[in-house]
């Protein structure tokens, strides 16, 4: 059952792992599912550009054996030359910018029984049970995870995503001494995961890793803030 829910371990821990640590536990077997959907749930333009650093990061483990990825939308706000923060190489993404959501949904299904990409990305509003099972028919065909951002969380309905995340941006720390804003660091909220255990992190990306902060660390930084 496992492995038609896109939980089939690739060969070697190293090819298993997506650099997320203790996340990957909350997976059946610890391993992230690729031949799956995830949906990222984005409710406000803040967490939508969290959700574009936290999957950029994603993208630099996917990618990093030289394939490349698609990404779809009707109204891209995305930036590509950022994507180097994340060292994610802007060329190797073909960006696809279509009229409407159902011709992003089109391209994603061509796109995803494809040969050759690390992933497939879309932002859509709606996605239906229909068309979330026609996506997850074309994920399991070549293996290809596919990232759907969600941008109008009051139009969800049942659908057989595997994952489904919430990412939220926090404030950054910077390092004693140093100049300048700390890394990038998100609230990142795994509200439901297929025969998995949902949960709750905060992760930092760090030159060119995510790591996870202690919840402790986030609290007495936190104070810190506030009364100085």
């Amino acid at each position: 059952m496992l492995l038609w829910q896109g939980f089939k371990p690739a060969e070697g821990e190293a090819a298993q792992c997506v650099g997320l640590g203790e996340i990957e536990a909350a997976f059946p077997a610890g391993v992230f599912p690729r031949k799956a959907i995830h949906e990222f749930i984005c409710a406000t333009p803040d967490q939508t550009a969290a959700t574009d650093g936290f999957i950029a990061g994603l993208l630099s483990v996917l990618m990093a054996d030289g394939t490349g990825c698609v990404w779809i939308s009707t109204a891209r706000r995305l930036f590509p030359a950022s994507l180097a923060a994340f060292n994610v190489e802007a060329d190797r993404i073909i960006f696809v910018d279509v009229r409407n959501e159902r011709e992003v949904l089109w391209v994603m299904e061509e796109a995803l029984r494809c040969e050759g990409l690390a992933a497939v990305v879309a932002e859509v509003d709606s996605l239906s049970l229909v068309e979330s099972r026609r996506l997850q028919l074309a994920a399991e065909e070549q293996g290809i995870p596919a990232m759907i951002i969600r941008k109008d969380p009051k139009r969800l309905v049942a659908g057989v995503s595997t994952a489904r995340w919430k990412i939220s941006p926090l404030p950054s720390s910077a390092e004693p001494g140093m100049p300048g804003v700390g890394f990038p660091r998100w609230r990142v909220e795994l509200l439901k995961v297929r025969s998995g255990n949902p949960g709750c992190w905060t992760l930092e990306w760090e030159a060119d890793r995510f790591l996870q902060v202690p919840e402790q660390k986030v609290f007495v930084q936190m104070v810190q803030r506030k009364f100085g």
